[in-house]
């Protein structure tokens, strides 16, 4: 890498780095993110900025004999990569047993680092890494979505006392690939009446959002009161 920078490179690297964020976030913004295409790019670009300005600095690197500082010019892009590792911490939430916001924030770790590489000249690093980053982002999407994973769901049943046993709702349960993990039991004296709650786990697409259909089934079931289900 040449120690002279010209216009014409900065100038390739800028108009690299907004291309770039505009195709990775146009990913975020399709899924209606927060973090969307404006993001991205403005993260893209301090992260080039930022090595650009490295660039421009490096003859002044070092430390000169008549000084005690030294000139770390690192330092910069590693305080970048700092910043935003504050930005994707904010980016990510937790609502109950549902995370989400993972994937936006390693999404704001790579655009970082892209723009690090298309700032400090690695062109060809940076495409590589734009490529790669679009294909996990689109390409492994439709992977995954076909991939049976685990899912947890409560179920709360409240029944009278002439109602169906534990065991009958277990089995029932069972047949239909859902299993039950933990369960809770309340007796209402002197009526008899039950409250039992499950917490369940079972394997299914995520694009499968559909309710279970035994559900519907036990709600039929002689001395059901009521049943909730959330996943």
């Amino acid at each position: 890498m040449s120690m002279t920078l010209h216009w014409t490179d900065i100038a390739l690297r800028l108009a690299l780095t907004i291309a770039v964020g505009i195709l990775i976030g146009l990913n975020r913004s399709e899924r209606g993110k927060a973090v969307g295409m404006r993001t991205t790019v403005l993260v893209c670009l301090a992260a080039a900025v930022a090595m650009i300005q490295v660039n421009l600095l490096l003859p002044t690197a070092g430390r000169p004999a008549n000084s005690f500082v030294m000139n770390d010019l690192m330092r910069l892009p590693l305080g970048i990569l700092t910043g935003v590792g504050f930005i994707g911490g904010g980016a990510i939430l937790r609502r109950e047993t549902l995370v989400v916001g993972v994937t936006t924030a390693a999404t704001l770790w790579l655009v970082t680092v892209i723009g690090l590489c298309l700032g400090g000249g690695q062109i060809v690093l940076g495409l590589a890494a734009t490529a790669l980053g679009l294909f996990a982002l689109w390409g492994l999407k439709w992977v995954e979505s076909g991939l049976e994973q685990e899912h947890r769901a409560e179920i709360s049943i409240e029944l009278e006392a002439q109602g169906p046993s534990e065991a009958e709702l277990r089995q029932a349960l069972a047949r239909a690939g859902i299993s039950v993990v933990a369960s809770a039991i309340a007796i209402e004296p002197p009526s008899g009446r039950r409250k039992l709650e499950f917490s369940t786990r079972r394997n299914r697409r995520l694009s499968d959002t559909a309710t279970p259909p035994v559900l519907g089934e036990l709600t039929r079931l002689p001395g059901v009161v009521s049943l909730r289900w959330k996943e």
